[in-house]
């Protein structure tokens, strides 16, 4: 497959025409910093999500790291621990990276040069095609472009399902949703999309498990992004261990 999640992780490679990608979408950097504004406390996970993505990338050697969108938690410049958990991220990463940008990565582009990083760019928010892959955040309307890929890979939702036991007892669990993409939301919004090819469309779970997100199993639970669930069709639920739960809308 050109987009395949790795097993027990929020992450998967893609294969792109000369490169193989490690991709991964919401890393939220720094958001212990942005959830103690709100009164929520919880301890410094920034150097368990850092060794996290490098356990990741020595596992799957790839030659190339994409971020669909939200590297960093604040809308604004990242400053204090978010700033420096974005650093230290950063220089421990020895391979070139693309950073979609999200809603939460406004002014990364200033921080990224004050910080004087090199080896990674960042694309508009509608979206990149690199090869057979499209990548966008999810947050606004991708580019036509990103939408001819033979998979399109979208982050933002942060999809969740919830699965109950026998007696009652219920847990909230990252999952993938992927189906096919349908174009039709796309030219209602007055995308020319020309000759249109079949793609599949890919929902990544969050890398940061204290995202929260999107519970596609809830009724009445309403998807953030503009173009979901519509574009979604036929869409599947997985677990992040590989395991099928079926048409995730009858969970």
């Amino acid at each position: 497959m050109v987009v395949e999640p790795v097993p027990g992780a929020p992450a998967a490679t893609a294969e792109l025409d000369s490169e193989r990608a490690l991709v991964v979408a919401d890393y939220h950097a720094g958001i212990e910093r942005t959830l103690r504004r709100d009164g929520v406390e919880l301890n410094d996970g920034a150097d368990g999500r850092r060794r996290r993505l490098l356990g990741l990338l020595g596992e799957t050697n790839p030659d190339r790291l994409v971020v669909l969108g939200d590297l960093v938690s604040s809308i604004g410049e990242p400053q204090g621990s978010e700033r420096a958990e974005l650093a230290d991220l950063l220089a421990a990463l020895s391979i070139p990276t693309t950073l979609v940008k999200g809603n939460h990565d406004g002014d990364i582009r200033a921080a990224l040069d004050d910080l004087d990083v090199e080896g990674v760019s960042v694309t508009p928010s509608s979206g990149v095609r690199l090869g057979p892959v499209g990548f966008a955040h999810g947050h606004t309307w991708p580019d036509a472009d990103v939408l001819g890929a033979e998979v399109v890979c979208v982050g933002h939702e942060h999809p969740l399902a919830r699965l109950t036991d026998t007696v009652g007892g219920g847990r909230r669990e990252r999952v993938w949703l992927r189906g096919s993409l349908d174009p039709t939301p796309f030219e209602q919004h007055g995308t020319d999309l020309g000759d249109w090819i079949e793609a599949d469309l890919v929902v990544f779970p969050a890398f940061n498990n204290r995202s929260g997100g999107t519970q596609v199993n809830r009724t009445g639970e309403g998807f953030l992004s503009p173009f979901l669930p519509a574009a979604l069709d036929g869409g599947e639920a997985y677990l992040l261990d590989g395991t099928r739960l079926g048409p995730y809308d009858r969970l």
